[in-house]
């Protein structure tokens, strides 16, 4: 969840790792710090609580801290409350934590991630004389290293090495020793780490945005494996010790994708991003008029075989599965079952070896899902993964790999991410239809032309926002909002309800429409805003009269239909009209007035849109 910067070079560490840590506030904003050497000096720690302008407040924009290797951090709590004692840096040293200035310590660090058996470690560790002054597991991991570093004298190689293969956990880990000027010291277990090298520069980061107005070409630290970051050299080393070679690879984002371009949030940016995004991610399997998976390695007997489909995956991926599952089963006539990650990787029930397990994550870095395509594979299941992170880890260990081309999404709240990943999917049971020959020619070809319809219609129903920014003042002080919907609309009311609690923080549910009179309708009184999702023709008539039922307890009613059905206006109180295409495709323009209607209650409310509270980008920890 925490954001991760580094660098060393030539340049003042302090103002470059303020900017990388800006470019990853999403990922926390509980308190924020850095810790910087100037040559053969002694580290120099500030920590605040609280967002980074008070950091960059206290060091003025990183000016009163001088040297050319640093290390910072913005935390999301886990182990201890937001605190400027909980926040990171941590040292080694028997000091207090709190307050800045030069530590005497032998190792400095900060660390996104989970350590599991911290309390054991924390006790082993006091009856050697360590004393803990914060309720973080971090600085448990920091004191481990020191102790082994102190205990064998090899240096920090085998000091690494060893703690690695003592914790628990996740982790991607930044350190430095006060011995070894200069260098930053890194290990990653199923947390996020990318490093950038150019010209006698090295930057270290958690994602992709923190470095990429200053170098293109990364490392991706593999799993279980740590590094040596020298100014412009990175060496690799696995558990052994052993050096590992790897290869740079080129990032294809535009940096100027990762900057609000003179939108008010990233949000409402990346809303109005989703035409390319789609079109971006259609195309990208389309060639001469087909689709073609070819570069992904499915291939026409493996699409043949799969006898059962599992799609895994959490949050708004997990609705993408949800929405998708519908059209799969109805095009490919493939079952398909669509599980939460963090409950499929406790199941125990039997799966299919002739069986494919979709994963779907923005990031690619996401734990429980990470964690569901490893058990998959354990079981001898292929995987295949939907994610938007070239070289993430679910890319890297899943047996095939469908890229989104979302570029860069910031704002907490998905939206573009999710759009390319509905896209995704649905070319995905085009081509499994087609392939297993549950349409024809002509049904194949219809399809496709559809899919590629969606961008521009995106773009017409975005024009349309002033009547969603309208309607959303007029309910920004509503305590509570049902979606309802049967089949697609109801997986696309679970997105809508998840995008308004998100960024409002107000209290939403989404019902398959029919189970509204097993108990929910006891919820519903005067005033209650309740949003019927009415773009499947052969569900629109019963799901107006689950409407209707709510009307008459006093529901004020919206609909969220297709233009050419008017009749809506005769039961909604209002009425917003999405264009037409083929209703297997129809969610991909049904969530975009919803996730307007998020963001505008929220900006009507006054609250931070991009940074949500509680929330981070990419969940990495259970």
């Amino acid at each position: 969840m925490c954001g991760i910067v580094g660098f060393t070079g030539r340049q003042q560490a302090a103002p470059i790792l303020l900017d990388g840590l800006s470019k990853l506030e999403y990922r926390g904003y509980d308190s924020a710090g850095l810790a910087v050497r100037d040559g053969e000096k002694l580290a120099e720690v500030v920590k605040t609580k609280g967002r980074l302008s008070n950091l960059i407040e206290k060091t003025d924009s990183g000016n009163s801290l001088k040297g050319t290797c640093g290390i910072g951090h913005t935390r999301w709590a886990t182990h201890g409350e937001p605190s400027v004692t909980n926040a990171h840096p941590h040292v080694a040293g028997n000091c207090t934590g709190s307050g800045s200035g030069a530590v005497e310590s032998a190792v400095v660090g900060v660390h996104n991630g989970i350590i599991e058996n911290y309390q054991e470690l924390r006790e082993k560790l006091q009856k050697h004389g360590y004393i803990f002054y914060s309720q973080t597991d971090t600085e448990v991991v920091i004191k481990l290293v020191d102790y082994y570093y102190k205990k064998y004298q090899l240096g920090p190689i085998d000091a690494i090495a060893k703690t690695m293969v003592r914790v628990r956990g996740s982790y991607a880990l930044e350190l430095m020793f006060t011995d070894y000027p200069g260098e930053i010291w890194v290990a990653r277990k199923d947390s996020p780490m990318i490093i950038g090298i150019t010209d006698g520069e090295t930057y270290v980061a958690s994602d992709v945005p923190a470095i990429l107005k200053y170098t293109r070409n990364v490392y991706y630290i593999g799993n279980l494996e740590f590094a040596k970051l020298t100014p412009g050299q990175a060496v690799f080393y696995d558990l052994n010790g052993d050096e590992v070679q790897k290869d740079t690879v080129e990032i294809k984002w535009d940096a100027e994708a990762a900057e609000k371009a003179g939108f008010e949030h990233f949000m409402i940016k990346e809303i109005h991003e989703q035409p390319k995004a789609v079109s971006d991610t259609l195309r990208s399997v389309m060639k001469n008029d087909r689709i073609d998976l070819s570069d992904i390695g499915l291939s026409e007997d493996r699409m043949k075989a799969i006898r059962q489909i599992y799609m895994v995956a959490c949050g708004s991926a997990w609705h993408v599965g949800m929405a998708t599952q519908y059209v799969i089963e109805d095009l490919a006539d493939i079952p398909v079952r669509v599980e939460l990650a963090s409950e499929f990787r406790y199941r125990k029930m039997p799966l299919d070896r002739d069986s494919l397990v979709i994963v779907i994550s923005q990031s690619g870095e996401t734990a429980d899902t990470l964690a569901a395509l490893r058990l998959a594979k354990e079981r001898g299941i292929e995987t295949l993964a939907v994610v938007n992170v070239v070289g993430s880890s679910i890319a890297r260990e899943a047996d095939y790999v469908l890229y989104t081309l979302a570029g860069p999404e910031i704002s907490v709240a998905t939206t573009k991410a999710y759009s390319a990943q509905l896209a995704a999917v649905d070319c995905l049971a085009v081509q499994l239809a087609y392939v297993r020959g549950r349409i024809t020619e002509e049904k194949y070809h219809y399809y496709i032309e559809q899919l590629l319809t969606i961008p521009e219609k995106i773009s017409r129903t975005l024009e349309d926002k002033g009547r969603i920014q309208w309607f959303a003042a007029k309910y920004a002080n509503a305590k509570d909002v049902f979606f309802i919907g049967r089949g697609i609309d109801y997986a696309v009311g679970l997105e809508g309800s998840l995008k308004l609690k998100e960024v409002s923080y107000i209290h939403s549910e989404a019902y398959a429409a029919g189970e509204l009179k097993h108990g929910t309708i006891s919820l519903i009184e005067t005033g209650t805003l309740v949003i019927g999702i009415l773009t499947q023709s052969d569900l629109y008539e019963k799901t107006i009269s689950n409407m209707v039922e709510c009307k008459a307890r006093g529901a004020y009613l919206m609909g969220l239909t297709t233009f050419g059905r008017y009749e809506t206006e005769d039961q909604a109180d209002f009425t917003f009209y999405v264009p037409k295409v083929d209703e297997h495709f129809e969610d991909s323009l049904a969530v975009i007035p919803l996730q307007l209607l998020g963001y505008y209650v929220s900006v009507a409310k006054g609250l931070d849109v991009d940074k949500p509270r509680n929330l981070a980008k990419s969940v990495t920890v259970e």
